[in-house]
């Protein structure tokens, strides 16, 4: 997997997770408190900014960890 890839893994990671504790519901075995819902709006606020000004910090954090940015490509020998 490439940053790109481990950065949406992330983000939908964080949205669902602190969707399922900031969301209360009497069947939600999971809800901590309405502030997790917080956490929600600043990873989608952090996608927008991502979309127009292509920086994410998490990227930064990954590429330093030696995660690739680019998909090598296998090449097949017939």
């Amino acid at each position: 997997m490439v940053i790109n890839d481990w950065i949406h893994v992330f983000a939908g990671s964080f949205i669902l997770l602190s969707l399922a504790m900031g969301v209360e519901s009497p069947v939600n075995p999971l809800f901590v408190s309405r502030y997790w819902l917080l956490l929600t709006a600043f990873v989608g606020a952090n996608l927008l900014q991502y979309g127009i000004s292509k920086f994410c910090p998490l990227g930064l954090i990954l590429k330093k960890l030696g995660v690739p940015e680019i998909r090598e490509t296998l090449k097949k020998e017939a």
